[in-house]
């Protein structure tokens, strides 16, 4: 038996990257996984049957996370299909990156809906379903603290936003027993940011270790977070990003 066993988890965005390593590490500790993508059905469906392979029952559902209905109706799908919810991740995210004075309106309501919106809808409607125990957990960024060079000022300000709302859920939630955390991971190796890419060697060389991180290096931190071994964490930002912003 696992740590997890029995417990039953909701991931945002775990089609892929970083999403996707914490579904399948969920997976192997134990729970049961379900999934949402927004685009990629076959990359969300290979990261189902490697759950099912594990043993452990699976679903994946389409929801954009930039609509707030959608985000309600797979909590509520995860709850009818696992027949609970104990574990709630909200992962995902996009990467708006570019001139600060080309940035569209449009551009800023989708990035604060994805990021800060539905983390917010997301744990108003899991929480519903949560007893003590109940882990919520939100994936930011370490760009969120410290901005190391431009053309991020709309991504930062998105991610910022869940250190508040972490620290306020924790308080909300805390007399129920459900513990609230942020995972702010820094330059990790995904297709969204490949450790090959053009701007990988300066990336690296602002982190104290002096490489990148792994989409699995995220993923054991928020298996430990929904855990039973950090009962007496919550409201915590936890920093994995190699010593970035030290």
């Amino acid at each position: 038996m696992t740590h997890l066993s029995g417990k039953a988890a909701l991931v945002t965005g775990g089609g892929r990257g970083i999403g996707a390593a914490i579904a399948k590490r969920l997976a192997r500790e134990g729970a049961d996984v379900a999934i949402t993508y927004a685009k990629g059905k076959a990359q969300a469906e290979d990261v189902l049957a490697e759950i099912k392979a594990l043993g452990r029952r699976g679903l994946v559902i389409a929801a954009d996370s930039a609509d707030a209905d959608a985000v309600r109706k797979a909590v509520a799908e995860a709850v009818k299909a696992f027949g609970r919810l104990d574990i709630l991740v909200n992962n995902a995210g996009v990467f708006p990156y570019g001139p600060f004075e080309e940035v569209s309106l449009e551009e800023f309501d989708r990035t604060m809906a994805i990021h800060a919106r539905a983390a917010f809808v997301a744990a108003q409607a899991a929480s519903q379903h949560m007893g003590k125990g109940g882990r919520i957990i939100s994936i930011g960024s370490n760009l969120g603290e410290r901005v190391p060079h431009p053309g991020v000022s709309l991504y930062a300000m998105s991610k910022s936003a869940l250190i508040g709302f972490t620290r306020g859920l924790a308080r909300d939630l805390g007399e129920r027993g459900i513990t609230v955390n942020l995972v702010q991971p820094g330059s990790t190796a995904t297709d969204m940011n490949p450790a090959e890419g053009e701007s990988a060697d300066a990336q690296r060389a602002l982190t104290a270790l002096g490489h990148y991180g792994s989409a699995d290096d995220i993923a054991a931190t928020v298996v430990h977070l929904a855990g039973e071994g950090a009962r007496q964490i919550t409201g915590a930002a936890i920093l994995v990003d190699g010593g970035a912003n030290a």
